[in-house]
């Protein structure tokens, strides 16, 4: 496996239903889907993403986004919320040529 997972073991079933046999399969089998549930770890040497949101409103943490041409990822300290934006003004300048 290209994971590095330990293959669950599944047993050799018995000639007649045997509970600690089934039992033993049962294990085995959830063992295999929790591993197959878990994305695990991913290496790419090309990744193309299409259609991103904007911002990391209803992403969960490690989501990644779109923000100003800049591939980010989603923080539960630093949110990029939507429709964010500031304008300032200090004071006014006045100038007089002569």
């Amino acid at each position: 496996m290209s994971r590095n997972l330990v293959t669950p073991f599944f047993p050799v079933p018995p000639g007649q239903y045997f509970q600690p046999y089934f039992a033993e399969l049962v294990r085995s089998f959830s063992v295999y889907l929790e591993q197959m549930q878990n994305p695990g770890e991913g290496r790419n040497t090309f990744t193309v993403f299409t259609n991103l949101q904007t911002d990391d409103v209803g992403l969960e943490p490690g989501a990644v986004f779109n923000h100003g041409g800049y591939l980010k990822i989603s923080e539960l300290n630093t949110p990029h919320v939507r429709g964010s934006g500031a304008v300032g003004q200090v004071g006014s300048v006045t100038g007089n040529t002569t």
